[in-house]
């Protein structure tokens, strides 16, 4: 037992490199929740350093839940969902100037019921990095999952007070698809008795990417279902298409024509929420409906050269400059304790990463995880196309389980806020909701909504 007691306390020096924020640039006077931010070093000789936001629940941070949040991309900042969707802060636009971004409290922040730690992965995004450049030029998904979770074990190693709180790994978009993968690591890695074991419980994936094909593919009868193509283009497409949709046949002059078509119906739809107008930043490059994980990610350089002729159209990508701001002020990084000179220039969403999809699929993740018996939550905005919620309902499907409660509404307010599926296979449970009205990703456009659906669920109500 002495070579595990020494190997954790070498962990433990290395966990404990973090500092506690109480003051931050662009909020008046001190933080009324309890901010920590730092780096943890992975992989061999620690070469990456992994930044993190450390944030406790302002209700009971001994008895409430502990969250891994992870953002989308791959590349893009935890930052972000940290200030834009479920951390306890939001720029107050109001108030804000292109130099001065000024914060407001978030009052449908999940830290009202959990303490999240905001996890910036794989290196290369936020304020992560390497120590050495080749870091750089190898990550794919399993290694985003190595490094995450054993940044997680180190954190815990460092932070004791927190190994008996229940713990979810979370995140949503492309972090969706990195979370099966790291809570089925934790998962061997307690069987095997790896030290610190870890209590998890379950998971939660919003407007996840799962399987490419599953998740493109579902992109045409999502467009059908909310009238965005014709009853005989849909019905033409999937007869000359048989269904497939995605790296259509060369020689199949129909489907080929068919798609063509569809695409001309779309291309000018704003495909992380319908509703919204699609603004200029996005990549001119076409929205093919070949997988493309570039189409998560901002083209930051022309959105930075973006100036509003007009007040109109209003669009929601405008509120993502303030970020760049603020992150990029040398004050702002020092009150981070951000080490100086490790990264050129924060982004938002890192478009330069050299990144290898290795994971094509993760339904086997889902399905291992059941059968160990973790609570799983997966939502989904319906108004996004870009991970339309009939994709993830069919892979959902592929898991052959038991529907316990069948579809039916949920509410908020009196209101119907979306609607709700739950499975169960003993002794694991199995939540898909949808969030009426959210986009890519849901507690951007539904914070409050999405605030009473994480409450439920965690406290095992019926959303």
């Amino acid at each position: 037992m002495l070579w595990r007691a020494v190997g954790l306390l070498v962990l433990l020096d290395v966990a404990l490199s973090a500092s506690i924020i109480k003051e931050l640039p662009g909020f008046p006077g001190h933080l009324p929740f309890k901010l920590e931010t730092g780096y943890i070093g992975v992989g061999e000789l620690d070469d990456a350093q992994l930044f993190y936001y450390f944030i406790e629940s302002e209700r009971s941070p001994k008895q409430d839940p502990l969250f891994l949040w992870l953002t989308g991309g791959p590349g893009c900042s935890s930052f972000s969902g940290l200030v834009y969707e479920i951390g306890p802060l939001s720029f107050n636009y109001a108030n804000s100037s292109r130099t001065k971004p000024q914060f407001s409290l978030n009052p449908y922040s999940w830290t009202k019921v959990a303490n999240i730690i905001f996890l910036d992965q794989p290196i290369g995004t936020g304020f992560s990095y390497a120590k050495n450049w080749t870091g750089y030029n190898t990550l794919n998904d399993t290694l985003a999952a190595t490094d995450s979770y054993n940044f997680l074990r180190k954190w815990l190693i460092g932070h004791p007070e927190f190994l008996a709180n229940s713990l979810y790994i979370t995140g949503d978009s492309y972090g969706g698809k990195i979370v099966p993968i790291i809570a089925k690591k934790i998962s061997e890695g307690n069987e095997a008795g790896i030290e610190p074991m870890m209590n998890l419980k379950g998971y939660v994936s919003g407007n996840p990417v799962t399987d490419e094909n599953i998740d493109s593919n579902a992109r045409v009868p999502f467009a059908h279902l909310n009238a965005l193509i014709s009853d005989e283009l849909f019905e033409s497409t999937e007869r000359n298409c048989k269904g497939k949709y995605v790296d259509p046949d060369p020689n199949n002059t129909l489907c080929i024509k068919d798609l063509l078509r569809v695409e001309e119906c779309l291309e000018k739809v704003n495909m992380e929420h319908i509703l919204e107008p699609a603004c200029a930043f996005l990549s001119p490059k076409p929205k093919t409906l070949k997988w493309d994980s570039s189409i998560l990610i901002e083209d930051t350089k022309y959105f930075l050269s973006l100036r509003r002729a007009s007040p109109e159209p209003w669009c929601r990508y405008y509120s993502h400059i303030y970020s760049y701001i603020w992150a990029n002020d040398k004050i702002v990084q020092k009150a981070l304790h951000v080490r100086e000179g490790t990264i050129e220039k924060w982004v938002r969403c890192n478009k330069s990463l050299i990144y290898s999809e290795d994971v094509i699929s993760t339904i086997e993740y889902h399905r291992y995880l059941i059968t160990k018996g973790y609570r799983a939550l997966i939502y989904s905005g319906d108004q996004d196309m870009i991970i339309p919620y009939v994709g993830t309902q069919t892979w959902i499907k592929s898991l052959n389980l038991t529907i316990q409660y069948d579809w039916q509404p949920w509410f908020v307010d009196g209101q119907v806020a979306g609607y709700t599926r739950q499975y169960y296979k003993i002794p694991s449970s199995f939540t898909f909701t949808t969030v009426k009205g959210g986009g890519h990703t849901a507690p951007e456009y539904k914070p409050k909504e999405c605030l009473a659906m994480i409450c439920r669920w965690l406290a095992y109500y019926p959303i």
